[in-house]
């Protein structure tokens, strides 16, 4: 135990950069000072499940002298980073499972348009307390820091963070160091720190829907604290982005890969089903059975799965083809990338307003799916995207653009009357002409 809490003094030690006094007999000394200094870090490891088990921090910063970022400390050898790796030792199934979902690979954005963009709109500061203190970055080795970590990278717990090490990911972006809370990780403001906002506001669309209003109404009867935390068993009066997309139920164990229950991809311009996607599916559906009919669920995929369809074939497939054509005829006045405006009309179209409609429709917000979602989509593709594409004046885009408002039945509305339209649509008529989005595959 001594040497525990001894090595847990010597990393508080080096995260206060600053030399002290230490001997393996007075290790107490070590700690009573970073109680002094530090009360919050040590409390929370203090009463956290590692300290009330005595897994000292030793134990998770204990490192190789070979190691990148491995530092010598009175004697020891440690690192501040604590990668998945580390945590592997203990928590195998947990460190893989991560390895394998889309919050490890959330660091892979620094290759994408997303970074390109904050480079060249922005700028480095912004890339790095911005995009990459969500998404991760690739943590920097300066060897003229006490801790060997540059400035330029740490401190940084992106969900995909790229460690020296090799690894990927950061689990303390969920389980907040150092109490490392499972009860912390189940709450959807947990999540919030990252998915909120223009282009993916699941925390915004879950505090509008159902499930949120009755999660805030319910949430001292969440049992959130509980070892298991079983849908349907501990609890029941609402879910979370945990319950849904995580955690245990009655007939599958909790999975850290976020990808095993979702079944379309609504990331990229056009949404596509993913690999395995009705198994996945399933997992999902088995979720929501614990709380709701089969038919309520049917009818719920029903729907979303149609508003996916009217997204992708109404605005996202054409919009794409426009943009396509733009560059390759090479007609733009800037050739970098983004220093055009239909760039950023086309952009915000998908990446913005569309991820709004799909993730609304998914998680059963509707001032998300249409005021914030379909109405922009359809607001920005007819009035500032084409427009601006029909600016270049090129004769085959001009022409794709004429022939699609012309006779394409989801765009003729543009050219017909109000009176018309109205009839239609109090007729059933004009429904008609989405009803193909239905029961597709």
């Amino acid at each position: 135990m001594k040497k525990m809490i001894f090595a847990g003094a010597m990393v508080a030690c080096a995260m206060l950069l600053a030399p002290l006094s230490l001997t393996a007999g007075v290790a107490e000394d070590c700690i009573s000072c970073h109680k002094e200094n530090n009360p919050g870090l040590h409390n929370q490891w203090h009463y956290s499940k590692h300290g009330v088990n005595d897994i000292g921090c030793i134990d998770c910063h204990e490192a190789d002298k070979a190691d990148k970022d491995a530092f010598d400390h009175h004697g020891a050898s440690i690192a501040t980073l604590v990668t998945p790796k580390d945590c592997g030792k203990c928590h195998e199934a947990q460190a893989e499972q991560t390895t394998n979902s889309y919050h490890a690979h959330a660091g892979e954005i620094l290759e994408s348009n997303d970074a390109y963009l904050a480079h060249v709109a922005g700028g480095h500061p912004i890339v790095i307390t911005g995009c990459e203190s969500c998404h991760g970055g690739k943590v920097l080795i300066d060897e003229s820091q006490p801790n060997k970590l540059s400035p330029l990278s740490w401190p940084n717990s992106g969900i995909g963070r790229l460690n020296p090490d090799g690894s990927k990911g950061s689990c303390n972006a969920c389980h907040s160091r150092h109490s490392f809370s499972a009860e912390q990780a189940r709450q959807p403001e947990n999540c919030g720190k990252c998915h909120l906002g223009p282009d993916h506001p699941q925390k915004e669309i879950f505090e509008e829907s159902k499930h949120g209003i009755a999660y805030y109404s319910n949430k001292d009867k969440m049992n959130l604290d509980k070892e298991e935390w079983i849908v349907g068993k501990d609890y029941y009066e609402a879910p979370t982005c945990s319950t849904c997309h995580m955690s245990a139920t009655s007939t599958q164990q909790i999975t850290h890969d976020v990808g095993d229950r979702i079944s379309w991809t609504l990331r990229p311009p056009v949404s596509k089903f993913k690999d395995n996607w009705q198994a996945k599916r399933g997992n999902m559906k088995e979720v929501c059975l614990n709380c709701h009919q089969k038919p309520f669920v049917d009818g719920h995929y029903y729907q979303y799965d149609a508003l996916v369809h009217l997204y992708n074939d109404k605005f996202a497939k054409p919009a794409g083809k426009i943009i396509g054509m733009l560059k390759e005829k090479k007609v733009f006045k800037n050739t970098a990338a983004f220093s055009n405006e239909v760039e950023w009309l086309y952009w915000e179209l998908w990446h913005h307003e569309g991820r709004r409609a799909r993730m609304g429709t998914a998680m059963m917000g509707p001032d998300y799916a249409w005021w914030h979602g379909i109405y922009d989509v359809a607001h920005n593709f007819y009035f500032k995207f084409i427009p601006e594409a029909r600016h270049y004046n090129d004769p085959e885009v001009n022409a794709y653009i004429d022939n699609l408002l012309k006779t394409d039945p989801m765009h003729t509305w543009l050219n017909a009357d109000t009176a018309s339209l109205k009839k239609k649509i109090n007729s059933g008529e004009f429904q008609k002409i989405y009803s193909d989005l239905f029961n597709r595959q």
